[in-house]
């Protein structure tokens, strides 16, 4: 386990900020050609002008580098971001915020770390490499974070090296006026623009990460006080984002005006105020749900009498949360965008079975986990036997380099096992919560067929995932969607179903109803709600 001793470094925006940055690599592959190469084209904006663009050209890993990072035998989803929790008014604030930052894990697993602030006013970090509970596994580091209040942070990899701690958050900086700490979940569409027109300035960066952006605008801001300087910051900024700050007497949740990423506020009994990306982490630390952090909101907290103000922070715009969540980053126990995460999750299954079903199936099984309740919703609307009949097995790590494909297509089996009671002789409907690359899904098939099954069709609990995500989601670049590639046949007979059947955009709306225009589907129509900027060119580097 690596730590990070804060090394610093001054920039003219007098910001200093502690050091806590990622490869991927392209896998290309044609078969029943759905799209051509270059996608449809797009207006983004750049400067006072505007710039037409080939979307196929620019999407996020060209405009924020994604490191999604093609592991054959790796689960085959998008990985979201970050998980944030934050606690004020507790003595124990830093412990609290490592509780809930492992139910959280789910949203990041490749860096965690932790911000307090002490009795003396001194903000102090650790933060590292892997699982929380391998970053903090030396009981002395949370007891090094006393303090009334805290700020947490889980991570997957964006741009940079997935296996550098410089891009691990809370980062925590300061500039004239104190220290501040900030972390975030999201991405912002127009970090290139602002970092180039920041660095023409003097800033110096020590990141990849468009967190560090928010941190200079507000060093730099000419506003009093940081509430005002954090208002300026997020005028500026496009995209999505979850925030919060810490200072030595506040705390600030603050949400993107579209609330893409999800942020909700608890309390615990003695009075802490506890926000967090998921419900799940308030439940876990006895805190109670009170509401979202409203799309365009800035909370404040303030730990010497614990008061709690609301302020606008930038006009509010039409809402545009993120579908995933509901399909399947978020834990099932959670309560995201207002709804339980579990309830859609079925609602969608149902939908699934009323729109595709699978005639003369026996058994309807669930990939397992996120698979789960879309399943048993689709086994209800059919009236079909709903059985666990894959089992993972959550220790095997991942798989790196394998001798043959034949060791690993029998490390396969390490993670998902095939109860051969349930499947053998069986005409089986297997559900997932998506498909993305396909890999996952042609393993699955293989493995029902080698257990017996008679038949094995396909159902996916979402739409077809065309397009790549620009607001904090790491999913692969377009030309590896296998849906963006393939029409519906192709992927079928890609992945080696029987047959295969996606819920309907149209059907997941129907879901959702008046609010369906509330949630953003655009990994699915393609429809972005907030465009890339183009960043005008570098500065020439100095002779």
């Amino acid at each position: 386990m690596g730590m990070v001793a804060a090394a610093t470094a001054t920039s003219t925006s007098r910001l200093l900020l502690h050091h806590h940055a990622v490869a991927g690599s392209d896998r290309q592959h044609q078969h029943h050609l759905r799209y051509p190469a270059i996608q449809y084209p797009i207006s983004l904006r750049c400067g006072s002008g505007r710039r037409e663009a080939a979307a196929g050209a620019l999407l996020p890993d060209r405009i924020t580098p994604f490191s999604y990072g093609v592991d054959e035998d790796a689960d085959d989803h998008p990985r979201e971001e970050c998980g944030l929790v934050g606690v004020v008014g507790d003595p124990d604030a830093s412990s609290l915020c490592y509780l809930g930052l492992q139910k959280l894990q789910h949203r990041g697993e490749e860096g965690a770390g932790i911000v307090a602030v002490g009795g003396d006013g001194k903000l102090k970090s650790v933060t590292g490499l892997g699982l929380v509970a391998d970053v903090f596994g030396d009981p002395s580091l949370l007891a090094s974070l006393p303090g009334p209040a805290a700020i947490g942070h889980v991570r997957y990899s964006t741009a940079g090296a997935a296996a550098s701690l410089r891009n691990v958050q809370p980062f925590l900086a300061g500039y004239r006026f104190g220290q501040v700490a900030v972390a975030h979940n999201g991405n912002l569409v127009n970090y290139q623009a602002l970092r180039n027109k920041l660095e023409a300035r003097g800033s110096i960066f020590n990141t990849s990460s468009d967190t560090e952006v928010i941190l200079h605008l507000i060093a730099t801001s000419l506003s009093r006080p940081l509430l005002a300087r954090v208002c300026d910051a997020c005028e500026r900024l496009a995209g999505a984002y979850s925030l919060l700050f810490l200072t030595a007497d506040k705390m600030f949740a603050v949400r993107d005006p579209h609330g893409f990423r999800p942020l909700v506020m608890g309390r615990r009994g003695n009075g802490a105020v506890v926000f967090a990306s998921e419900t799940c982490a308030l439940d876990l630390i006895d805190a109670t749900y009170e509401r979202e952090v409203q799309p365009g909101e800035v909370v404040v907290v303030d730990r010497r009498d614990m008061s709690v103000a609301s302020a606008c922070l930038v006009p509010q715009r039409p809402r545009r949360a993120c579908v995933f969540e509901h399909i399947y980053f978020s834990l099932p126990n959670s309560v995201v965008f207002s709804h339980a995460v579990h309830e859609r999750r079925t609602a969608f299954g149902r939908a699934l079975a009323e729109e595709s079903p699978a005639p003369g199936a026996d058994v309807v099984i669930p990939v397992p986990d996120s698979g789960f309740y879309a399943a048993l919703g689709f086994a209800r609307a059919s009236g079909l036997e709903f059985q666990q009949g894959l089992i993972r097995w959550h220790y095997s790590g991942r798989s790196f380099i394998q001798p043959t494909q034949a060791i690993r297509d029998l490390a396969v089996k390490l993670k998902l096992a095939p109860v051969r009671g349930v499947i053998s002789g069986k005409s089986v409907v297997v559900v997932d919560d998506s498909l993305v690359r396909g890999t996952t899904s042609s393993k699955i098939v293989r493995l029902l067929r080698d257990a017996g099954a008679r038949e094995v069709h396909m159902r996916i609990a979402s739409p077809p995932v065309v397009g790549s995500c620009l607001y904090g989601i790491d999913t692969p670049s377009e030309g590896e969607l296998i849906s963006n590639r393939m029409d519906l046949e192709g992927v079928r007979m890609e992945i080696g179903s029987d047959s295969l059947a996606f819920l309907s955009l149209g059907k997941l709306h129907g879901i959702y109803g008046e609010e369906s225009g509330d949630y953003c589907d655009a990994c699915f129509s393609r429809k972005y709600p907030v465009l890339p900027t183009l960043a005008d060119p570098a500065a020439e580097p100095e002779e």
